[in-house]
């Protein structure tokens, strides 16, 4: 139960977070990058799954163990870790592969990431350790 706790209130945190992100800030800034790549029409249910995938992740390598441990510090330490190793996988195999994307979507990308995911991680395994006790 303690795990699906933290599942739920990981996907909320994270989608809340990474909504405002790409609602305000990094629409304009996508754009102007890498415009050309865009698609016209957001395929929600890839996202979906992105998110329901990622989530998981976030939940056995970041949170599991910070509870386990009873340390938030570890769910911060790791959430940013698996952000970045995430986020550098996908950002540097676009630019290996990719016509068109930028060195700074790269960085830009990867840091939003490792925050997003420490950021989430950290926030899903204390709202999970204040529900469950």
């Amino acid at each position: 139960m303690q795990y699906l706790i933290a599942y739920i209130a990981t996907l909320i945190v994270f989608f809340i977070i990474d909504f405002i992100w790409l609602g305000t800030v990094a629409q304009s800034f996508y754009q102007k990058q890498i415009g050309p790549l865009l698609l016209d029409e957001f395929r929600i249910g890839v996202a979906a799954a992105f998110y329901s995938v990622y989530i998981i992740g976030i939940v056995y390598f970041a949170i599991r163990p910070a509870l386990e441990a009873n340390n938030l510090g570890l769910a911060l330490l790791n959430g940013a870790l698996f952000g970045f190793f995430c986020y550098a996988t996908y950002d540097f195999t676009n630019l290996a592969t990719l016509k068109g994307y930028t060195t700074t979507v790269a960085l830009v990308d990867i840091t939003w990431g490792t925050f997003l995911t420490a950021s989430s991680a950290f926030l899903g395994a204390w709202i999970t350790r204040a529900i469950s006790g």
